[in-house]
């Protein structure tokens, strides 16, 4: 696992330059990737065009919630646009067939490259505290902790939908090629149980130090406790 610490825009732009030069070499890859503020931030730097020829796996998505406050709805406003991604060509989750996601991943071929935020209790897609390493796509149960992060988007962390379907950690973690950014120092404690906690159910995010090729970018705030 390599980290990078830098200022906030050198980070977005760094892990932008080392997305779209993967996307590059691999025009046709298939790409996971995270919704949510980090991942705004992330799209805004990225090159036009970049997901043109790219297939794109939706890795979480909310369970009954109106579609204006989707995590579909907000990839189809702010990355869609800029990327060049095809509707055509985009995988979104459907939380009452799970295992579709499943089976399309393995019919593509698995997962290239996975661009993933991190939760303020560690957790990654939204596979929550106690996910065993094993899981795979399903609908889990949200903590009060991740509700209350999503409350800027739904307006309180009441309206944030108790359920999500979520990539799982076996899904996410068999990606070739992972690219973590984490965000102001809210994300600081997480960071550190990512790169030094052990890797169990407690910390999600510790299952990331089993893949070979993972790359984590935090800025200075997130970076906080290294």
């Amino acid at each position: 696992m390599r980290t990078l610490t830098l200022e906030t825009d050198e980070v977005l732009e760094l892990a932008a330059k080392d997305i779209s030069d993967y996307l590059r070499a691999k025009p046709d890859a298939v790409v996971a990737m995270s919704a949510g503020r980090t991942m705004l931030s992330l799209w805004k730097h990225l090159p036009p065009d970049c997901l043109g020829q790219s297939r794109y796996f939706q890795v979480s998505e909310f369970v009954e919630t109106p579609e204006e406050y989707s995590l579909k709805k907000m990839a189809e406003m702010h990355l869609l646009p800029i990327s060049g991604l095809k509707p055509e060509r985009c995988c979104w989750l459907d939380p009452e067939k799970p295992e579709a996601c499943e089976n399309s991943i393995r019919d593509a071929g698995g997962i290239d490259l996975a661009v993933l935020g991190i939760g303020v209790n560690a957790h990654i897609g939204f596979n929550e505290p106690a996910t065993q390493f094993s899981s795979r796509t399903r609908v889990q149960k949200l903590t009060e902790k991740t509700r209350m992060q999503y409350a800027w988007l739904f307006g309180s962390p009441d309206a944030v939908p108790e359920k999500a379907c979520t990539m799982g950690i076996r899904t996410l973690t068999e990606a070739k090629k992972i690219v973590v950014i984490a965000l102001g120092e809210e994300k600081a404690e997480a960071v550190f149980k990512m790169l030094y906690g052990r890797n169990d159910s407690t910390v999600p995010a510790a299952f990331l130090q089993i893949p070979s090729e993972v790359t984590v970018y935090t800025d200075l705030q997130a970076g906080s406790k290294l």
